[in-house]
């Protein structure tokens, strides 16, 4: 479960990176929507209300928490 834990922050600190492509930080965006449970889900909902990710990054984070909640995991 920590291992778990530890790929969730990973990804987050990577959809969170400026520093990195704006490629590399959506796809991490769609892995955390992938992976679809509540501590993702979390970090989804951070990643949209981040202000200094381009808007598209955002909306495509809400999408993705979106979906969680839809899909009850």
């Amino acid at each position: 479960m920590a291992e778990h834990s530890n790929e969730l922050k990973k990804l987050t600190a990577i959809a969170s990176d400026l520093e990195l492509p704006s490629t590399l930080r959506t796809k991490a965006i769609e892995l955390l929507g992938n992976v679809g449970t509540q501590e993702a889900l979390h970090a989804l909902l951070e990643l949209a209300a981040n202000e200094e990710l381009i808007a598209e990054e955002r909306e495509l984070a809400l999408q993705y928490a979106r979906e969680v909640i839809m899909s009850g995991r």
